[in-house]
């Protein structure tokens, strides 16, 4: 390969338009898109709202935010293969500007980078676990170094090795899973309709301390926490759609990774952990000397009771699982977080070293990151997520398909691109303080009202204004 070549494809056009003749189809888009999601963290989540509602009324979340998370990423996917540019990019053009779309990549990456940071302390325990290794500075340098080195070779060189890693991975996950899924369901003793169909597992008390005392309640918590995830796959399509070859490939691509988020994996994990439980109190209580109310509170403490549970049932190919589901998901977010963190420094800095040097620095962030207690507060990080990407990617659309038509009919020319589109930044702003905090309690579910409030803002700051032809 030459070196000019071995170049462009680690560039990867992180700052620039993909090429006609570089798009890909669908199933190539598709592979990063699902893999970003056949994680222990999104297991977690389902296992999360399956026991708090029980599958049938988690299932019934899952639908609805399929629905909302599908109608999202298609209405992105045309403006990701039009403008051929990652999710932040775009924001330069749709939105909030050049310097603007710092905002963008600010919100953005503290949800990638964040997850790149989740995934290995997912990991990182899992190794302690698996080898009975203590936790020491040796061992967090050892392991989280050698983990850091494999994300930034994997994802150093582009769109193409990113894809067909991920393409391996899944297929890997997918076969050991279903192997996984036999094991426990079979070793727990419980009929197959009890398995899939479980009702609540926390007590009325514990519903009430979360704020949950009636089925609709159930349902609002559910779709809460599964709205997150499918806001982040339906936005970060951007980032692989950009190759689509057709909108149809991009939203073929969101649809999927969307659907495996909000139904087939979070129903997996509610039933994996489900099945699980019994012997996972055991374990906890004779193995760890934990009492009962402790060990059932650490099958859900946080998404390493996932990683637990597959080694405890799978001894060497539970951890082979674990390895497997992380590995792909780290790497795409590796990906994510490198064309996030270029545009954060191309818009404020006007700095441009290559995509690889992002690439480091986004793995330098998520260990700074390690310090901090994400990990316990994921479930309250994903929902606040939620709210910030809804609002983002509603200011996108209402530009892309309300404001730039109508602006560009009264002048008679392409709108232009502002520095910081003061406009964008206000409504993202206004559209999370009323959702996440003043409306909350009117209308629980903070995507629909952060997405209503940028859709109705947005337009009217942009429209009620006289435009110089």
């Amino acid at each position: 390969m030459h070196k000019q070549e071995l170049a462009t494809r680690i560039e990867d056009h992180a700052l620039e338009r993909v090429p006609l003749e570089d798009r890909k189809n669908w199933l190539a888009i598709s592979w990063n898109t699902v893999g970003l999601v056949t994680s222990i963290a999104i297991l977690f989540f389902g296992a999360l709202v399956c026991f708090v509602a029980g599958a049938r009324i988690a299932l019934l979340a899952g639908l609805s935010s399929f629905a909302i998370g599908t109608a999202i990423g298609w209405a992105i996917a045309r403006v990701a293969y039009s403008s051929g540019c990652s999710n932040t990019l775009i924001t330069r053009q749709y939105g909030l500007g050049i310097r603007g779309s710092a905002l963008a990549s600010l919100i953005f990456g503290a949800l990638i980078i964040g997850f790149l940071a989740i995934e290995n302390a997912l990991l990182y325990r899992g190794f302690l676990f698996f080898f009975g290794i203590a936790d020491s500075w040796q061992s967090r340098i050892a392991i989280y170094g050698s983990l850091t080195a494999a994300w930034i070779l994997l994802t150093a060189f582009g769109f193409d090795l990113v894809a067909r890693f991920s393409s391996l991975m899944i297929i890997s996950f997918l076969v050991v899973m279903a192997y996984m899924l036999s094991v426990i369901i079979g070793q727990s003793g419980k009929p197959l309709a009890d398995v899939l169909l479980f009702g609540s597992q926390f007590p009325p008390e514990v519903l009430a301390g979360m704020g949950v005392r009636s089925d609709f309640d159930k349902y609002i918590f559910a779709l809460n926490v599964l709205l997150g995830p499918a806001c982040a796959i339906a936005l970060n399509t951007a980032d692989f759609g950009r190759y689509g070859k057709s909108v149809g490939d991009v939203g073929a691509a969101a649809t999927l990774g969307v659907f495996f988020q909000s139904l087939l994996i979070a129903l997996i994990g509610g039933v994996l952990v489900f099945a699980a439980s019994p012997v996972m109190l055991q374990h906890y209580e004779i193995a760890e000397g934990m009492g009962l109310a402790q060990a059932q509170h650490e099958i859900l403490k946080n998404p390493g009771s996932i990683a637990a549970t597959f080694i405890v049932f799978g001894g060497f190919i539970g951890f082979l699982l674990m390895l497997v589901a992380q590995a792909k998901a780290q790497v795409l977010n590796t990906y994510s977080s490198s064309l996030c963190i270029a545009n954060l420094a191309d818009a404020l800095l006007n700095w441009r070293p290559g995509r690889l040097y992002f690439v480091v620095i986004a793995n330098i962030i998520a260990l700074l990151m390690l310090y901090g207690q994400l990990l316990e507060l994921v479930e309250a990080w994903i929902r606040l997520m939620g709210v910030l990407l809804s609002s983002l990617s509603g200011v996108i659309i209402a530009d892309y398909y309300l404001v730039k038509p109508v602006l560009e009919k009264r002048t008679g020319r392409p709108a232009d691109i502002e520095t910081v589109n003061w406009a964008g930044v206000v409504t993202i702003v206004v559209a999370v303080l009323a959702a996440h905090y003043l409306l909350r309690t009117l209308q629980p579910v903070e995507v629909l009202s952060s997405l209503a409030i940028t859709l109705l803002l947005y337009p009217l700051l942009k429209l009620a204004r006289p435009v110089r032809a």
